[in-house]
């Protein structure tokens, strides 16, 4: 595929790269360039990194130009290509948060987890080959802490919620925020009329909702005039989105406390989430019918899903 095909300028010097994660437009790398400086913001998975040394080359970019690689979290669809993208990049610094460092520089548990999640075949098909990162090459994210990329500072924020290991990027040259999977996940195939429709991402470990809520407000106080996703890319309608995040954790935590004495749990959880958001997108005057929408947002409800049946089970047994 040619790069202009999975490369879009998104204005300000940041352009989406489409990672080539199971459909196009659900996974997006960012890459924001700075006079003869570059970062990329989360990397997708190990068969993403062609795409990425191709947006490179497309925009006339040296690998020695990228200095930064920022891992907002380090998911496989997010961080599982920092290896191998690492070693095509000799001057770029590798920058996680401090509890996702170890897994950069020794991913046998990530691969492990994974494998055991999807066999071995099928781990192989989606992610590739991860390897580890040099550990000199591996900067730990300290809360608030900002870096300079050419001559364009970045604020990173220690945003949990998703994740216990994230972090997420303001860029105030952009008035925008990279915000990985802590403003949830908008798919421009379900935009309307009504604008840009957006869901949270409670999916396993981490889930927390007041850390949540909390990140989202933290973000908000930047007053962003724009949020980079990683699914997918950016979002402008800030204050409405936010808004519709927050009624959505406290209604996908609803539905997991109902389902909590049921007999199959995570599936009377996924039943209820799927009702309640294939009734949102009616309301935001998406016409695509229960195949389409179970196309686009299937496997994000069934992660949902297992987090919220995860995050039910820690907060039964606290």
């Amino acid at each position: 595929m040619q790069p202009e095909n999975f490369v879009q300028d998104m204005g300000h010097d940041i352009y989406a790269v489409d990672a080539g994660y199971v459909r196009p437009g659900l996974a997006a790398s960012h890459l924001i360039v700075s006079g003869e400086r570059a970062a990329f913001i989360d990397t997708g998975t190990a068969n993403s990194i062609p795409r990425l040394l191709g947006a490179l080359n497309y925009l006339g970019l040296s690998p020695e130009c990228v200095s930064h690689v920022l891992l907002t979290h380090i998911h496989l669809d997010h961080a599982g290509g920092a290896g191998q993208l690492m070693q095509s990049l000799p001057e770029a610094t590798l920058f996680v948060h401090p509890r996702g460092a170890r897994h950069m520089t020794d991913p046998a548990k990530l691969i492990q987890g994974t494998r055991a999640v999807y066999g071995d075949a099928e781990y192989r098909r989606l992610y590739g080959e991860i390897v580890p990162v040099a550990g000199e090459r591996v900067h730990e994210v300290a809360d608030g802490e900002v870096t300079s990329v050419g001559v364009r500072e970045l604020k990173l924020l220690h945003t949990r919620g998703h994740a216990n290991h994230h972090y997420s990027i303001v860029d105030p040259a952009a008035k925008a925020i990279f915000s990985g999977d802590s403003f949830g996940v908008s798919y421009r195939e379900l935009d309307t009329d009504n604008g840009e429709f957006i869901i949270p991402t409670t999916t396993p470990v981490h889930f927390d909702p007041e850390a949540a809520h909390a990140s989202i407000d933290l973000m908000l106080s930047f007053e962003p005039e724009a949020i980079f996703l990683t699914h997918y890319s950016k979002v402008t309608s800030i204050a409405r989105l936010a808004k519709d995040l927050h009624a959505d954790i406290d209604a996908f935590v609803a539905i997991a406390e109902g389902c909590e004495d049921r007999e199959d749990r995570m599936q009377n959880i996924a039943d209820g989430m799927r009702d309640y958001v294939w009734q949102r997108l009616s309301e935001h005057g998406y016409r695509g019918g229960d195949r389409q929408r179970e196309d686009v947002l299937g496997m994000d409800i069934e992660l949902n899903s297992m987090g919220l049946d995860v995050w039910l089970s820690r907060m039964t047994a606290a």
